[in-house]
């Protein structure tokens, strides 16, 4: 098995992470501050939905 693969994965989510940093320092800033204000069960919704949205994106590109 190969490693290739999840270095390229990791890769790219380091760049699209990275983006908002360099594009808008200041506002990712204000968004960190207004998330940290959301109470744990918003945070973890909003953790539950991307995970699910991440799923079926690899669910969708493994199946065709």
């Amino acid at each position: 098995m190969s490693l290739e693969p999840l270095v390229v994965v990791l890769g790219v989510v380091l760049i699209i992470e990275g983006v908002p940093w360099f594009l808008s320092p200041r506002g990712t800033k204000r968004m960190l501050i207004e998330l940290s204000q959301l109470n744990d069960s918003s945070l973890r919704g909003i953790g539950l939905f991307f995970m699910l949205a991440g799923l079926f994106l690899v669910y969708l590109v493994k199946t065709s």
